[in-house]
Order: C-alpha cells, then structure tokens, then sequence
C-alpha cells in the first residue's frame, strides 16, 4: 500500500456538497492499495504511521508520533498515488488495486488506525471529494508498505 502523509493544524472531507469528515491537529493520510497487496500490508502501513515521529516534542523538534502528540487522521482514498508517468503526457493506474479490493483494503487500514488508538475520520471510498487541509510544517511524507 501507498500513502501521502501531510501534517495538519486541521483538515476536511467534503462529497456533494456535505461534510463528511473533519479532524484538528494530526496526519491527512491519503491512501492506495497496489496490485498484490493484503491485510498484512495495510496492518504494517497503519502500524509504520502511528510510530512515525513527524510532531514536534517541547523543544520543537519532531521527535513525537501521532499517538504521542494526541493527534487524530483523516483517511482519505485516492487511487492516482499509482500512477505510472514513465510513459507519455497521460498517467496509467494499472498498478492499483481493483476497486473493489481497493476499498476492502482501505477499510482494512482505516479499522486499524482506529484500533491503534488514534481517532480518525475518513473520506468516502471511490467518490468525487473535495479535501481541504491547513499543512503544518509543511511536513509532507511518502511511504510504500513494500520499501
């Protein structure tokens, strides 16, 4: 699985017009399951994210995870994190998951975020949403279950 971490002072979920998700300080996490990929991979991306230390401690440096610093996610899918540009203008998603693993899978990782302790909200699986976020940093991190 891939993910796009943005630390954020706040962010926000929107489809057709309605709020769906919000949360304040803590990780937007954008998230795509690969071809190939299983429950092992969204437990071991989920678990790599709660201890990651991207939060700033008391000295302002960031040596806190998103457990440590009382922070919350916002798990928003988003399938264009598998896009091949090795070819021409036009990105191919050929590598990720089909939607309905995709969205097996994203449950997957959303549920144990959730079971991790970090209190989360999410987007909504294979809609048009619109997100808004207020970066903090910025800090922004890619991460991929299988590096």
């Amino acid at each position: 699985m891939r993910a796009l971490l943005q630390r954020v002072s706040d962010a926000s979920v929107t489809v057709d017009h309605e709020m769906i998700g919000k949360i304040g300080p803590g990780l937007l996490i954008l998230v795509c399951a690969m071809q190939g990929d299983d429950e092992a991979d969204a437990e071991k991306l989920a678990a790599k994210i709660a201890k990651l230390r991207i939060f700033k401690d008391e000295e302002g440096r960031m040596n806190r995870s998103i457990i440590d610093s009382g922070g919350s996610a916002l798990i928003v899918s988003q399938f264009t994190l598998a896009a091949d540009t090795s070819r021409g203008n036009r990105p191919g998603f050929s590598t990720a998951a089909a939607p309905q693993e995709g969205e097996r899978l994203y449950e997957c990782f959303a549920d144990r975020i959730s079971q991790l302790g970090i209190p989360m909200a999410k987007g909504r699986f294979g809609a048009d949403m619109k997100v808004a976020l207020t970066n903090d940093g910025p800090v922004t991190i890619w991460m991929d279950s299988n590096a």
